[in-house]
């Protein structure tokens, strides 16, 4: 039996983890079959909690793009221009990492706090070809620390 006790406000939250409506109704992220068997952040901190949702978003974004393009990252309220990303990473309790290239080439690493994170996904144009799928990657290894 668990003993953990949880307000109605969080027995509501838990039912339904994730929830998602477009105006063409085409699917989003949150409505995948994967966003809900992720199973919550329970035993998760935020960070690591946070980085299996990025994982998921970005694997979601890369089905809709084509062979000339990749995940990009652009910055809002900022003239750094678009991150492709390359790699993500977290720093337990609460910190998250964008690894990847500007436009030019030249390399960007991004850290950001949990509680300060927005990350508008972008169809960054390919910079190799083909067009690399970090989504895909990401998930493998998800895969391999949870299992």
């Amino acid at each position: 039996m668990d003993d953990e006790v949880n307000t109605s406000a969080e027995i509501a939250e838990n039912a339904v983890l994730a929830r998602g409506v477009h105006i063409e109704d085409l699917p989003t992220a949150e409505n995948a079959e994967q966003a809900q068997k992720m199973g919550g952040a329970k035993g998760k901190n935020p960070a690591q909690w946070a980085y299996e949702r990025l994982i998921h978003y970005i694997q979601q974004f890369e089905e809709s793009l084509d062979g000339e393009h990749e995940v990009g990252m652009g910055f809002v309220g900022s003239e750094s221009g678009v991150l492709t990303i390359q790699g993500i990473g977290y720093f337990a309790p609460d910190i998250v990492t964008f690894y990847g290239t500007d436009a030019g080439g030249g390399k960007r690493q991004l850290v950001q706090h949990v509680s300060q994170l927005n990350v508008m996904l972008t169809a960054a144009p390919r910079q190799k070809s083909p067009a690399r799928r970090i989504g895909f990657r990401l998930g493998q290894e998800l895969e391999k620390t949870a299992g």
